[in-house]
């Protein structure tokens, strides 16, 4: 259930260990980039078998002659296989930016690749499709622009029968999706949207991942809120992509990875999350959050995380709609098991993953902030000490723990009390020595707080009590997505 889809790597003269390595490096670099950066992703979808054709691991850098060369042998040559053969070598040149830069000057070169994607011979089709990925891939945006003659055949060959061949074309849209606004016009009209609710319905997992790739591509347009999304909420993507992440034997974790993230694009958006709300985004969240952290007790296998970070983000996102309110209250799974389940998932990114940490924590925030039912569960189930073990760990995971317990407090004296014993003070006592200036002003409102609450406290303090007409602190936490940007917020590979 929680596996990964394997590479599509074979063997290659540059032999497995080495391919396993290129994979471990990628995938490091995804996890890190998820979890720390804003970055415009882009995907490379290399069968390295085909590199033997070439005699080598190492590409050679294309001249203008070569590129023309091998145009003309495939466009014009005798035999197929020959042909073929001329548009690998093209493809194994275009993956140096020399290459792509010297491609996209030479004159028809385009036109050229383009008539042999159009052909009636499928490995000539499938090869032209390697060539523009490559392309695709490219970091330069007048390459991404030079693609824009392809990009409606690509389009149009989602509707095909081939699984392998569709992939290929979403991976390749998608690098081009995101890259190109140009690209974005064209396609947006010719009906980009129902031809990926269309692919949605394939039965094929690798197929349902490019899909969500490039779907999550298009939902970090800049021009997504106004023109993209309500498109897709209009459609029927939203209730299968809420299929495609229930738990049960048919969820496949990287597929699920990839529509969580795109939930997450379109609650950042604000559009109309109402709606994902009827369509039970909250409970099938819920229920995948509960499923995670049975997960993550039953092996070690790397990969959760991707899938808990978004997972935390929408569901913190939803906490924050009034709609929430209406459809039978926050999450509707029980109280305690989702703060059980999530104290699960903080112990295991403190153990594996501490910058997630505060993904956990936002998420408790905002169950915390306006229920105090949430607030019960917690002190019921004796959680009070587990947060206070995590104030070590960052000043930035210190303020979190320190507003949830803000939270708390602020819900009135019975609250205080029953947070008061054991280690409380003395944490907050060393809070105070922090250097951190924000660490030490979310304690002094905790303090104030507890003492406004727990008077009877002050006496054995040797500083003169809070005055009684202080009051809680009204700003807990923003009600907004946590951090401006994450609307945005992006993964490579």
């Amino acid at each position: 259930m929680w596996r990964l889809r394997q590479g599509r790597l074979r063997p290659s003269v540059c032999g497995m260990e080495e391919l396993r390595r290129r994979q471990r490096e990628r995938e490091a670099a995804l996890r890190k980039a998820r979890r720390e950066q804003q970055l415009v992703s882009k995907r490379l979808l290399r069968d390295d078998s085909q590199e033997e054709a070439g005699g080598g691991c190492v590409a050679e850098i294309l001249g203008e002659a070569e590129v023309q060369q091998f145009l003309q042998l495939a466009q014009r040559g005798t035999e197929e296989k020959e042909r073929e053969k001329a548009l690998v070598s093209l493809r194994r040149g275009l993956q140096h930016p020399e290459t792509q830069q010297t491609f996209i000057r030479l004159e028809g070169s385009m036109r050229t690749l383009v008539g042999l994607l159009t052909s009636n011979q499928a490995l000539l089709q499938l090869e032209a499709a390697r060539c523009l990925h490559e392309l695709s891939h490219s970091e330069q945006s007048a390459v991404a622009e030079a693609c824009l003659p392809a990009t409606s055949y690509l389009l149009t060959y989602l509707s095909g029968h081939s699984s392998d061949f569709i992939e290929l074309c979403l991976y390749t849209l998608g690098n081009l999706i995101v890259e190109s606004e140009a690209v974005r016009r064209q396609l947006l009209p010719q009906g980009i949207v129902p031809a990926l609710a269309a692919c949605i319905l394939s039965p094929h997992v690798a197929v349902l991942e490019a899909l969500g790739y490039a779907l999550s591509q298009l939902l970090q347009a800049k021009e997504a809120p106004e023109k993209i999304i309500p498109s897709i909420l209009g459609s029927t993507l939203p209730q299968h992509m809420l299929r495609l992440l229930q738990p049960g034997p048919k969820l496949n974790l990287g597929v699920a990875v990839e529509f969580a993230w795109c939930l997450h694009y379109i609650t950042c958006s604000q559009v109309n999350n109402a709606l994902l709300i009827t369509h039970g985004v909250l409970s099938t969240l819920g229920l995948l959050l509960l499923d995670l952290a049975g997960a993550v007790q039953r092996t070690e296998d790397a990969g959760l995380e991707l899938l808990a970070c978004p997972v935390l983000r929408c569901l913190s996102n939803l906490l924050t709609e009034p709609a929430e309110e209406a459809v039978g209250g926050p999450l509707q799974l029980g109280d305690e098991r989702i703060v059980a389940a999530l104290f699960i998932l903080l112990q295991f990114f403190l153990q594996k993953q501490p910058g997630l940490l505060p993904e956990g924590l936002w998420f408790l925030n905002n169950l915390t902030a306006d229920s105090p039912s949430f607030c019960t569960s917690l002190l019921s189930l004796d959680l009070i000490e587990p947060l206070l073990q995590l104030l070590p760990v960052s000043n930035v995971v210190s303020v979190m723990v320190l507003t949830v317990l803000c939270n708390i407090a602020e819900k009135g004296p019975a609250y205080c009390q029953r947070m008061w014993p054991g280690h409380l003070l003395p944490s907050l006592l060393n809070t105070l020595a922090f250097s951190d200036t924000e660490v030490v002003g979310q304690s002094l409102e905790l303090l104030q707080l507890l003492f406004l609450y727990q008077p009877e406290v002050v006496g054995s303090w040797p500083w003169s009590p809070i005055h009684p007409a202080l009051k809680p602190p009204v700003s807990l936490w923003p009600s907004f997505p946590f951090s401006p940007n994450y609307s945005c917020f992006s993964r490579p590979g």
